[in-house]
């Protein structure tokens, strides 16, 4: 055989197995998407993930499933998509929540090495958003400086409700304590609607909770915000003034949301969650219905989510050394 006869017969060959080798790698996603939200339904992370969820769905041709596994520090949902198979169909929407922990717990557990920044491969962030100061429509504190008042004068008499232990809700309530000089009793519950019934029921004094889902409440006059936590105002609640502003100073808190992916997930893979994602939060309806939550609506590259995950880290460490918070 000539070399030439050779040489075309190896192409033949090549030629003929590309289509076999093409339909051996399957289309992404070629089944039901995951997202695993730590926190109970009804919250701004579970509202952001289902809507981002319902326009991933409509881009990628499969269904966007959200599965709520809330736990302290986000461990139970963080692990499971750490562990999970690398083929893009298990995401973690990911929070701020993964940075408190960090400084928060002594040892996380091995999935496979406890550190999101190792573990997880980013996607895109979602969104920013603030939380608020809250209490009861009846409540005796019209101000956050009579509420401040009380539990200076009253150390561990003032009740404040907030979500699971390690959650941002959590964290700036400690962080409150330690900026302003009080002793109080923080009560965690499961969730955000478990907060708010507690607010209401006056089991709690006061709520530390995201600001965007308790617009409604504050509108409808069930609960009212004595001030936002960030350094600037929420849109959504353009009369309530910051903590600073109400004259609580060097308190800032706000928080974020974004989705992952475990760490070995295939570069084409990322690409196609990313422009998918990019997409939801770039759209005006997702943008509408986040942005009625006071949500900063914004989407981010993987190396921005990265720089952003890693420099929280830093920062909530910060915090907790300087709330003299003990890591469990």
């Amino acid at each position: 055989m000539n070399l030439t006869r050779r040489h075309t017969l190896v192409l033949a060959g090549a030629a003929a197995l590309a289509p076999a080798a093409l339909r051996a790698q399957p289309r992404f996603p070629d089944r039901a998407i995951t997202v695993l939200v730590p926190f109970a339904p009804g919250g701004i992370a579970d509202i952001t993930a289902r809507a981002v969820g319902e326009h991933m769905a409509r881009s990628l041709g499969q269904p966007v499933v959200i599965e709520n596994k809330p736990s302290a520090g986000s461990i139970v949902a963080s692990q499971a998509v750490a562990t999970a198979r690398p083929d893009g169909h298990t995401l973690l929407l990911m929070s701020n929540g993964n940075a408190v922990s960090v400084g928060l717990f002594k040892k996380l557990p091995p999935y496979p090495g406890g550190d999101p920044q190792k573990d997880f491969a980013p996607i895109s962030t979602l969104g920013f958003f603030d939380l608020g100061i809250f209490v009861a429509a009846n409540s005796r504190f019209a101000t956050l400086k009579a509420l401040l008042d009380f539990a200076r004068a009253n150390p561990g008499k003032l009740n404040v409700g907030t979500i699971a232990p390690g959650s941002t809700q959590h964290l700036s309530a400690k962080l409150f304590e330690t900026v302003a000089g009080i002793d109080t009793l923080v009560v965690p519950y499961k969730g955000s609607p478990a907060v708010l019934t507690a607010l209401r029921a006056g089991e709690i004094d006061v709520a530390f909770e995201i600001a965007g889902p308790m617009v409604p409440q504050v509108q409808a006059g069930a609960v009212r915000a004595l001030a936002v936590s960030s350094d600037q105002r929420n849109p959504a609640l353009p009369e309530v003034p910051t903590a600073a502003q109400a004259g609580l100073t060097g308190y800032g808190v706000a928080s974020w949301n974004a989705l992952a992916a475990p760490a070995g997930t295939p570069p084409e893979v990322m690409a196609v969650l990313g422009r998918a994602v990019r997409e939801a939060v770039a759209s005006a309806a997702v943008r509408e219905r986040l942005g009625k939550l006071g949500m900063r609506v914004q989407g981010s590259s993987p190396a921005e989510l990265q720089a952003l995950l890693a420099g929280e880290i830093q920062r909530w460490g910060g915090v907790i050394r300087a709330a003299k918070i003990e890591p469990e």
